[in-house]
């Protein structure tokens, strides 16, 4: 092989891989959060699920990203196993578009529309633009790559090594090997697609030497997912069995029916003058037949992949991470911001309600001290701290990864800032805890216990507020002048002996601690009002917070 070809066949490669990088990129950052809740309405339906999945696919010209983001959404229980099997059966429809484009030559127009992308990134100031932009350049630049690649072939028509060495894939298990290896190493389906046409569109093969290849290539592209499922949970996993099994089973019925009947002369026949064209319309078949023939039995793929690999139960009683699954090892996956802010958002609403948890039982410590109670509080406390460095850490990670829009990184700053105050909530309760033990060596008159009390309601009608900044902030105000007039009562208490110095003392630093405690959940409310309001459905995950809301009431 010459040098000149090699380095212009590895180009037009790069720039193909770079070009649905591109696109991907820019429907991450045009969606972000926003993906999630299109998913959650759209998959609920299998034929809308199908569609979902071939048209993302379509956008971004890879199977394999989007069955990615599948892996990644099931990994962080952002969608169910069935609603996976759905998505994954419309990106293999999906993908094909990629070939059906190289069979139109668009090569000739690729330089305008990159062009108009690249004008609609660098002359126009509206991010939304922009992020429409990188997809409509990528496209471009993928057709630049693709062009590239069949120049760089076409001097093989001359190779006789070459020519008697790709005579061999007309052998089924040679040529599926062949497509399914090749697949793997560059990790594209659609890439492996387009040099085989751009093969074809050189004369160097036709579509009886390249189906069977064809039909590897299907399988071959499922390496990606099965590589991004490593160290997932076991749903993540059950996700690439389906992927796999879709793809094993339309390959193993394809190449029955082309070696028992003359479906190859058939499909050639359909566009006898244009190879390229006969092969993506060939992988179009291949996916389309094996989508409404497998459409029927998708509740049996996930069935069987949960057989496979049984799901492991979540320890609901967890002291660790619950929500938080590691950062994937690649950032160029699609919806990575939805996953992101979904796992923070839980992990931060869960700490949230073990902080106030130990609010409300510090309070009644006050009331009617019991030392179990106490060892409840401290082993919160940990949790607490625990879940305070671990989402510190992922967000500062997350914060390196490139695809990412402005709203998904004010959330992110958001939920950041956040920590500190609950994490400080939770020590304003341990330090209650503390008091208590004093407060009831004491004789507490039942003004002081009906103060307590009134502070504990207090501080959950302010809890309700977080998600309303207005109404969080005049209800901050008059706790501020409650804390002062209680603060008057306690002091007169002083000066009339009818309380003695320790729970006088005691009861300013309960006082103190009642009031920072709704300082910071002011706070609370105050970050989450900067959030985009898109994504306030999301913070306001039922599951978490209504089982505190019940447990407070």
């Amino acid at each position: 092989m010459d040098l000149s070809l090699l380095l212009g066949l590895l180009g037009g490669l790069a720039l193909f891989l770079y070009g649905m990088q591109m696109m991907s990129d820019g429907l991450e950052k045009a969606a972000g959060d926003r993906l999630k809740q299109i998913l959650e309405k759209l998959t609920s339906n299998r034929f809308l699920g199908v569609a979902v999945g071939a048209i993302i696919t379509a956008i971004i010209q890879s199977s394999s990203a989007t069955t990615v983001m599948v892996v990644g959404f099931v990994n962080a229980r952002l969608m169910t196993l069935q609603q996976a099997v759905w998505i994954i059966m419309g990106a293999n429809i999906g993908t094909t578009i990629t070939g059906q484009l190289v069979a139109l030559n668009i090569s000739e127009i690729a330089p305008l529309i990159a062009f108009a992308g690249v004008v609609l990134i660098v002359f126009l100031k509206n991010p939304k633009l922009n992020y429409f932009g990188l997809i409509i350049a990528g496209l471009g630049v993928l057709f630049i790559g693709m062009d590239m690649m069949s120049t760089a072939m076409e001097p093989l028509r001359e190779s006789q090594t070459f020519i008697s060495l790709i005579t061999n894939f007309s052998n089924p298990v040679i040529g599926i090997l062949v497509g399914a290896v090749f697949t793997a190493i560059i990790q594209s389906s659609s890439a492996s697609v387009g040099i085989l046409q751009a093969l074809a569109r050189s004369g160097l093969i036709g579509l009886d030497g390249a189906v069977f290849v064809l039909f590897g290539q299907n399988i071959g592209t499922c390496i990606t997912a099965v590589l991004a499922s490593i160290g997932t949970s076991r749903e993540a996993k059950q996700t690439t069995v389906i992927h796999l099994s879709f793809n094993i089973i339309g390959t193993i019925i394809f190449t029955t029916v082309c070696l028992l009947t003359p479906l190859t002369a058939v499909v050639s026949a359909w566009s006898p003058d244009n190879a390229a064209q006969q092969i993506a319309n060939m992988h179009t078949l291949f996916n389309v037949v094996t989508t409404i023939l497998l459409l029927p039995f998708g509740t049996y793929l996930a069935a069987f992949a949960q057989k496979v690999l049984p799901s492991e139960p979540m320890q609901a009683d967890s002291e660790g991470l619950m929500y938080l699954q590691p950062l994937p090892k690649s950032n160029k996956i699609i919806g990575l911001s939805a996953i992101n802010i979904q796992q923070v958002n839980d992990e931060v609403m869960r700490m949230m309600k073990l902080a106030y948890t130990n609010v409300s039982d510090s309070f009644d410590q006050l009331i009617h001290y019991k030392e179990e109670r106490s060892e409840q509080i401290e082993k919160r406390e940990k949790t607490v701290n625990f879940l305070n460095r671990a989402i510190s850490k992922y967000i500062s990670d997350a914060f390196g990864y490139a695809s990412m829009n402005i709203e998904t990184s004010q959330a992110l700053t958001a939920y950041y800032t956040m920590l500190v105050d609950l994490e400080r909530i939770s020590d304003y309760a341990i330090n209650m805890d503390r008091q208590a033990v004093i407060v009831n060596k004491e004789n507490m008159s039942d003004n002081e216990k009906r103060i307590l009390k009134k502070m504990k309601k207090r501080t959950f009608k302010m809890y309700d507020y977080i998600f309303n900044l207005e109404k969080a902030n005049a209800y901050n105000n008059e706790i501020d002048e409650n804390t002062q007039e209680w603060r008057n009562v306690q002091i007169q208490g002083l000066k009339d002996k009818s309380i003695s110095s320790e729970l006088g003392i005691a009861f300013s630093r309960i006082l103190t601690d009642y009031d920072r405690i709704n300082d910071h959940a002011l706070n609370l409310a105050e970050e989450i009002d900067k959030i985009d309001d898109s994504l306030h459905e999301t913070m306001l995950d039922e599951d978490l917070v209504a089982p505190y809301i019940n447990q407070k009431a």
